[in-house]
C-alpha cells in the first residue's frame, strides 16, 4: 500500500469516526459489556481444567460428584452471563451502526441540496446514486459486522494469552508462536488486497451509471439497434468489476482457511508439547484440556479479526467515496443576503454579463440587455449559441464571471437563491413527473391550491378530457410512463408553471412535444394567463415567437441582433436567414 493510499484510508476512517461521537457513551458501555462477556468466557477453561482433574483423580478412587456439579453450575452461570452481555452489546452496536448510516444519509441529502448545479453536470447520476446507496450501505454493514467483533476478539486474544502464560509458560509460547505465524500471513494478504476493494467500489459506481444511462435511453437504444453495443459496454465494465471483486474477495477469503490451518497446527503443537510435559509429570491432564480450549479462544479471535479487517477495508473504500462526495465545494452561505423584494415588477437587466463553464472558454461575452416588466422576450439562435446558458444565469444555477443580472434593480447575486427561484416558473423541454398523484405533480411544493384552480389551468392547456378519463381524476396515481403521452406530460408541466403564478416565466422549448394544433391552443392560453408577466422563451421553431415583444438573436455567445419579428425580418440579417430556412426546410 502506498503512502497516499494509507493517508487516504486514515482520512476516510477519521471522517467516518465523527459520526460516532454522539454515541460515545453507548460505545463505551458496549465495549465494557463485550470485555466482561469475553472475560467470563475466558474463565471457563480454568474451571473445565479443574473438573477434568477431579474426574481423572476419581478414575482411581471416588469421583467428587458434588464438587464437579458445583463447578459445572458456576460454569453454566458464567457462560449464560457471557451470552447475555454479548447479546446486549451486539444489540447496541447494531443500533449505533444503523443510526450512523441514517445520519450519513441525512447529511448526504443535505449536501445534495447545497451542491452547485455544476457538480451534477460534471458527474454521472449513476455514480452519485452508487455513493448514496451502495457505499453508505457498505459502511453501515461493515460497521455492524466489524466493530463489536474487533472489541470482543481483542479481549479474547489478549485475555487467552494471559491465561495461557498463567497456566504454563512453555506451552503458551509453543501455541502462541504458531498462531502468530498465521497472523503475519494474514497481514501480508491484507496489504495486497486493499487496492482491490477500492477498485471494486469505483467500478460498481461505473456499472450503476451504465445501467441508469441505458435504461433512461432505452427507446434510443432500441431505435438504433444498439443492444449489442450496450451489451458489449456493460460486459466490459462488468468484467472489470468481476476481476476487482474476485481479487478482493479471493484474497480476503484466503484468510479464513489459513487461520483454520494455523489453528489446527497450534492444536497439534500444544498436544505434542503437553504430552511431553505430562510424561515428565510437569502438568496434569486437565492443563492439556484447558490449553486446547485456550488455543481455540486465541486463534478464533485471529480468524474473526481477519474477517473484521476485510469489513474495515470495504468500509474504508466505501467511506472514501462518501467523504469525497461530502467534501465537494458547496454553494456559498447566503444568510446575510436579501430574502424578500416584494412586490416584483418584473424588470430584468443584463449588465455586461460574461460567463463560461470553463473560465478559459467564455460562452457569453459582454451581454447587455434591458427587459421591461411584462415583456415577452424570445431567445433564438443555433445550437451552442448560449440560449440555455442565459436561463442558467437568470436562475442563478451558475454565477456570472463578470457583470450583473438585476431584477427590479436588485443584483441577483445579492439575493438568496431561493428568492430568485421563487420569482420564476419554468417549463423545460425535458418533462419531469414523479410517481404520485396527478394533483401532487400539478401543485408540486405549492399549498392551498383548490380544485377550481386546477380545473382552470387544465382547461387552459387542453387536458380537461384527460382528467375526466382518469379513474380517480386528480387523485389518480401516475405509476408509469405509458399512462401519459409525451405531449400530455409537457402540458402538465406547463399547467404546473401556471399554478405557480410567478412574476417571471422561462419556457425552454416548452411546446416541443405537442402537435401544431395543441401548440396554438397552449400559446393562446399562456398569452392570456401570463399577462403582465415577464417571459423568456427559448425556441427553435421561430413561428411560435413572432408575437414576442423582443427577440434576441444569439450566436457564439453574443447577441448579434435584437428587435421584433418584423424589424428583424426587415434587416435581412442572421434572423431572417434562420427564419426563412425553416420554411424552406419545411
Amino acid at each position: 500500500m502506498s503512502v497516499r493510499e494509507k493517508s487516504t484510508e486514515k482520512f476516510s476512517l477519521a471522517g467516518i469516526a465523527r459520526y460516532f461521537k454522539p454515541y460515545t457513551v453507548m460505545l463505551i458501555i458496549a465495549a465494557l459489556l463485550s470485555i466482561v462477556g469475553s472475560i467470563l468466557n475466558l474463565i471457563g477453561p480454568r474451571l473445565i481444567s479443574q473438573i477434568t482433574n477431579y474426574i481423572s483423580a476419581g478414575l482411581h478412587g471416588t469421583i467428587k460428584i458434588s464438587t464437579i456439579g458445583h463447578l459445572g453450575m458456576i460454569l453454566a452461570i458464567m457462560y449464560a452471563l457471557g451470552f447475555v452481555f454479548n447479546y446486549v452489546q451486539g444489540y447496541m452496536m447494531a443500533t449505533i451502526a444503523q443510526r450512523v448510516s441514517q445520519n450519513m444519509r441525512i447529511d448526504i441529502s443535505r449536501k445534495i441540496n447545497r451542491l452547485p448545479l455544476r457538480y451534477f453536470d460534471q458527474n454521472s447520476t449513476g455514480d452519485i446514486l452508487s455513493r448514496v446507496t451502495n457505499d453508505v450501505d457498505t459502511v453501515g454493514q461493515s460497521m455492524n459486522q466489524s466493530l463489536s467483533t474487533v472489541i470482543s476478539s481483542l479481549t479474547m486474544f489478549f485475555g487467552s494469552a494471559i491465561m495461557m502464560f498463567a497456566t504454563n509458560w512453555l506451552m503458551a509460547i509453543a501455541g502462541i508462536v504458531t498462531a502468530l505465524l498465521g497472523f503475519a500471513i494474514m497481514m501480508f494478504v491484507i496489504a495486497r488486497s486493499q487496492k482491490y476493494f477500492k477498485q471494486q467500489q469505483d467500478l460498481l459506481g461505473e456499472v450503476n451509471d451504465q445501467v441508469d444511462e441505458t435504461f433512461s435511453g432505452h427507446l434510443v437504444v432500441k431505435a438504433y439497434n444498439g443492444e449489442q453495443y450496450e451489451k458489449a459496454r456493460f460486459a466490459n465494465k462488468n468484467q472489470r468489476l468481476y476481476q476487482a471483486a474476485w481479487k478482493s474477495q479471493f484474497l480476503s477469503g484466503m484468510m479464513m482457511p489459513m487461520m483454520i490451518f494455523v489453528g489446527n497446527l497450534a492444536y497439534v503443537v500444544v498436544c505434542i508439547v503437553g504430552a511431553v510435559l505430562a510424561v515428565q509429570g510437569s502438568i496434569s491432564f486437565g492443563t492439556i484440556v484447558a490449553f486446547m480450549l485456550y488455543i481455540r479462544l486465541f486463534t478464533q479471535p485471529l480468524q474473526n479479526l481477519s474477517q473484521a479487517v476485510s469489513s474495515v477495508q470495504s468500509m474504508a473504500a466505501a467511506s472514501q467515496r462518501v467523504l469525497e462526495f461530502m467534501q465537494q465545494p458547496e454553494l456559498a452561505d447566503e444568510s446575510d443576503k436579501v430574502a424578500s423584494i416584494d412586490p416584483v415588477e418584473g424588470q430584468v437587466d443584463f449588465d455586461h454579463v460574461s460567463f463560461g463553464y470553463d473560465p478559459d472558454q467564455v460562452i457569453i461575452k459582454d451581454f447587455n440587455e434591458a427587459v421591461q416588466p411584462g415583456q415577452k422576450v424570445a431567445i433564438v439562435g443555433p445550437t451552442g449559441a448560449g440560449k440555455t446558458t442565459i436561463v442558467n444565469l437568470l436562475m442563478r444555477f451558475y454565477e456570472t464571471n463578470q457583470g450583473q443580472i438585476r431584477i427590479d434593480g436588485h443584483n441577483t447575486a445579492d439575493l438568496k437563491r431561493a428568492l430568485v427561484h421563487d420569482q420564476f416558473a419554468m417549463v423545460l423541454q425535458d418533462t419531469w413527473l414523479f410517481e404520485g398523484a396527478l394533483r401532487d405533480n400539478l401543485v408540486y411544493n405549492r399549498e392551498h391550491i383548490s380544485d377550481q384552480q386546477l380545473d382552470t389551468v387544465m382547461e387552459a392547456v387542453g387536458l380537461t378530457d384527460l382528467v375526466e378519463q382518469l379513474p380517480k381524476g386528480y387523485d389518480t396515481v401516475l405509476l408509469d410512463d405509458e399512462m401519459l403521452s409525451a405531449g400530455q406530460k409537457q402540458l402538465i408541466t406547463i399547467a404546473r408553471a401556471m399554478l405557480k403564478d410567478a412574476p417571471l416565466l422561462i419556457l425552454d422549448e416548452a411546446t416541443s412535444s405537442v402537435d401544431t394544433r395543441t401548440e396554438l391552443k397552449v400559446q393562446r392560453a399562456m398569452d392570456k394567463l401570463m399577462t403582465d408577466k415577464t417571459s423568456f422563451v427559448i425556441a427553435h421553431r421561430l413561428s411560435t415567437i413572432r408575437d414576442a415583444d423582443l427577440i434576441l438573436v444569439m450566436n457564439h455567445g453574443d447577441v448579434i441582433e435584437s428587435g421584433t419579428h418584423e424589424e428583424l425580418l426587415a434587416q435581412q440579417g442572421f434572423y431572417a436567414d434562420l427564419y426563412n430556412s425553416q420554411f424552406e426546410a419545411g
